[in-house]
């Protein structure tokens, strides 16, 4: 996919987030159709991705196990998004506890169709035997725990999706969002959460109604 056609789709994106954000006085009628859309959606992940599917990006990635990995390989499965770094003392490890109790609160038969995906906004120190340690540490060595990292050009593509923001602040520090995004089994976005131990409800409730 060429460059302009991956900055219009961040561009179609972040419009469609800032939509749904504001749009919140649908009529019933507006809300069942929606329903049904959704519905119709869930149940075909064989076809042509929506257009708003960020498994659209011609990414590159590299998990704690040393494999290479698409996001489209995500196809099919519900994925819990979050953009960390694992040398993280400060957002960080509360943001994996949001994620943890997220995950503990979620029913059985929705975890089994969800990968908790973490990508790391610093992929020079997040190598994938830094991950995997991490994972150990933090008792997230299986596989529906998955962490990520690309080159910092891909890095910065798929924050830009999330509209997570991050910046080096020292040698070892960053500054960035702190954001949790749900997208669907076709990989497009329907739920985000922003902010640290805030209420999680309706980011289990998006999660339980993508389950089928």
């Amino acid at each position: 996919m060429k460059r302009e056609s991956i900055y219009s789709l961040i561009l179609v994106l972040s419009l469609g987030i800032f939509w749904s954000c504001n749009n919140n006085e649908e009529t019933n009628t507006e809300k069942e159709e929606n329903v049904a859309e959704q519905e119709t959606v869930k149940k075909d992940f064989t076809g042509e991705l929506p257009e708003l599917s960020v498994y659209h990006l011609p990414s590159d990635w590299t998990n704690q196990n040393g494999e290479e990995v698409k996001l489209e390989d995500f196809k099919g499965d519900i994925v819990v998004a979050v953009m960390i770094y694992t040398t993280c003392k400060a957002a960080c490890p509360r943001l994996v506890a949001d994620i943890r109790r997220i995950h503990e609160k979620v029913s059985d038969k929705a975890n089994k169709q969800v990968k908790y995906v973490f990508v790391s906004i610093d992929p020079e120190t997040d190598t994938p035997e830094q991950m995997k340690q991490f994972a150990k540490d933090n008792e997230m060595d299986n596989d529906q725990w998955v962490f990520l990292r690309g080159s910092i050009e891909d890095t910065r593509e798929f924050a830009a999706v999330l509209a997570v923001s991050y910046k080096r602040i020292s040698p070892m520090d960053f500054s960035h969002s702190n954001i949790i995004s749900v997208f669907d089994q076709q990989g497009v976005l329907v739920h985000q959460k922003e902010g640290l131990g805030v209420d999680d409800s309706a980011t289990i409730e998006a999660i339980e109604e993508l389950a089928l």
